[in-house]
């Protein structure tokens, strides 16, 4: 296996990210590292550093808000949240298609530039995405609500005028605020963008949300305890380990790892600075004396202070998490409380782990070592309840296929389908050897006359689509496309995108389909009877009898790559 050559380092710039790039520098020989943080001033500083220290290596700088599209990634995101027409096109790219997202998302066209053997993800993903802070904007609209209906009620046009305007930006926010759309959206394009450019390995330096610490967590960012943000941290945090874990299970992709620092990590350096907020320096205000009579103003104006100077003060520079002062470093490092770990350390593991490694601190790893797995004794099982479900279908007449309820619809679209060539059929060789014209226009006939399968079908959602495609056996309701409208334009080509994904297709064209999977399977089975275990793989359909469930699980298995790897 050639060795790593491109490295992209997310939050390279960092606390953390920074030492990483530093230890595989060091120890990885690559050719190129990318550098991507948020701020560019971070990114030359760094790398102004960076370069003199390792000449020998190509280093490349990149910055931005990877979690925007390209065009957007240089701004902020409080002032596109403040165009109407920005708003929109944030919630095109949280839930409009994949692809098109993709192709916007800076993250992916970092990707697709640089072609990276391995992606360290230092970014603290959790922070950004929770820190949007959704249970504030969901109490600000349900006041604007409130308000509203109080307008309504009173008829109070020009109230109602002037709420519907803040309502319709505080919903539109909200709507592109939710923490689980994001991270989803996150997830799927830096995948996709990964297994097109053939990345090795992606690597993420998590975070457990609350440095280790419990519910009890006695600090927060400043917010009063307990943290409705700080929860939505460590939510969104094991989510991404979630959708990690599935990540690393799903075929063609690159190996996926996690590493999860469970204390405050820490730190930069000790200084004598000014005090910044969100890259502004704070002042000194001369204070004023108020009296307590009724109301108190929480947030005043600034010019209504007499400015002093720049607030500075000695404290500890712990990266992202922030500026510490001596007695809050003190308290939150002290022992039993979040205690600390040191950037280096957690650098030499992630090049460990990118080595090869068992650190034994694979988030990762651990989940699939712990998790219980199938069982010899479930699989017995499962055929006395497949013999006992074939024995009661026999004894009342009926037919046990599908639901429904077993997503997506074209399972059960493919069930049904599979289970008429059974019942008219019985083998792959009966049915490679009709003319698809003679199968569509047989089961077409044979459903007009099985009152109870056809009803059946078409009362579970599944419309079935006459040989000619003129025409529908429909029930109450149809489950594809799905759709928000109660009626929808249909043309040749969506008839046809909507039979491929949940109809019961009765034309030529789609039994030719069938023939080809089942001339396919027959294929697989050549060897069955000259080799031992090694003639039965995953591409190995082992009956020449169409047994639905094992027809449907091949197809998953083989054409939509839908199979289990672990």
């Amino acid at each position: 296996m050639k060795s790593d050559q491109t490295f992209l380092i997310l939050g390279g710039a960092g606390l953390v990210g920074a030492q990483i790039v530093r230890v595989i520098a060091r120890e990885m020989e690559p050719q190129k590292i990318v550098v991507a943080s948020l701020y560019r001033g971070e990114v030359r500083e760094f790398l102004h550093d960076i370069r003199k220290e390792f000449p020998h290596i190509e280093f490349v700088g990149a910055w931005g808000d990877v979690f925007l599209r390209d065009e957007f990634s240089l701004e902020k995101r409080r002032r596109l949240l403040q165009s109407r027409p920005r708003r929109e096109m944030l919630y095109d790219d949280l839930y409009g298609p994949l692809d098109a997202a993709a192709s916007r998302s800076a993250l992916a066209q970092l990707i697709y530039q640089h072609k990276p053997d391995v992606i360290v993800d230092s970014i603290n993903t959790a922070t950004a995405i929770s820190y949007q802070d959704v249970v504030t904007l969901s109490q600000q609209t349900h006041h604007l609500l409130e308000q509203m209906r109080q307008g309504i009620d009173h008829e109070d046009y020009e109230a109602i005028y002037n709420l519907s305007r803040q309502l319709d930006q505080s919903i539109s926010v909200l709507l592109i605020s939710q923490s689980v759309p994001q991270l989803i959206r996150h997830v799927q394009i830096v995948h996709k963008a990964m297994c097109d450019v053939g990345t090795r390995l992606y690597l993420k330096i998590g975070t457990t949300g609350t440095g280790g610490m419990g519910l009890n967590i006695p600090y927060t960012h400043s917010e009063d305890k307990p943290s409705a943000k700080l929860m939505s941290k460590t939510a969104v945090a094991f989510a991404h380990t979630g959708l990690l874990f599935l990540m690393a299970r799903t075929p063609n992709g690159p190996l996926v790892k996690e590493l999860k620092p469970a204390a405050m990590i820490g730190y930069r350096q000790v200084n004598y600075q000014t005090i910044k907020v969100r890259g502004r320096p704070q002042f000194r205000y001369q204070s004023l004396h108020q009296p307590l009579n009724g109301k108190l103003v929480l947030r005043q104006e600034d010019s209504q202070f007499e400015r002093l100077d720049k607030l500075q003060m000695a404290g500890v520079d712990t990266g992202e998490n922030g500026f510490f002062a001596r007695g809050e470093f003190e308290a939150i490092t002290h022992i039993n409380q979040m205690e600390s770990v040191t950037p280096e350390e957690i650098a030499q593991q992630t090049v460990l782990e990118i080595k090869g490694s068992n650190t034994g601190y694979d988030v990762i790893a651990g989940i699939d070592s712990s998790i219980i797995n199938p069982s010899y004794r479930a699989g017995v099982l499962r055929q006395t309840a497949l013999e006992q479900l074939a024995r009661i279908e026999q004894e009342t007449n009926s037919h046990s296929v599908a639901l429904g309820q077993l997503g997506p619809p074209e399972l059960s679209k493919l069930l049904y389908e599979a289970h008429l060539l059974k019942l008219n059929y019985q083998t792959l060789t009966n049915v490679i050897n009709t003319p698809a014209s003679e199968l569509a226009e047989t089961l077409y006939q044979f459903i007009l006359d099985q009152e109870i399968l056809r009803t059946q079908i078409t009362s579970i959602g599944l419309p079935i689509l006459a040989p000619d495609g003129q025409s529908l056996l429909r029930g109450p309701r149809i489950n594809i496309p799905e759709s928000i409208f109660h009626e929808v334009e249909l043309t040749p080509e969506s008839l046809d995108s909507w039979a491929r994904k949940g109809w019961v297709d009765l034309r030529p064209t789609n039994w030719r389909e069938w023939q080809d999977r089942f001339q396919r399977m027959r294929r697989t089975q050549h060897l069955l009877h000259t080799r031992g275990s090694s003639s039965v793989t995953m591409k190995t359909y082992l009956y020449d009898t169409i047994e639905i469930g094992s027809i449907v699980a091949w197809l998953f298995n083989n054409d939509e790559q839908g199979y289990r790897i672990k």
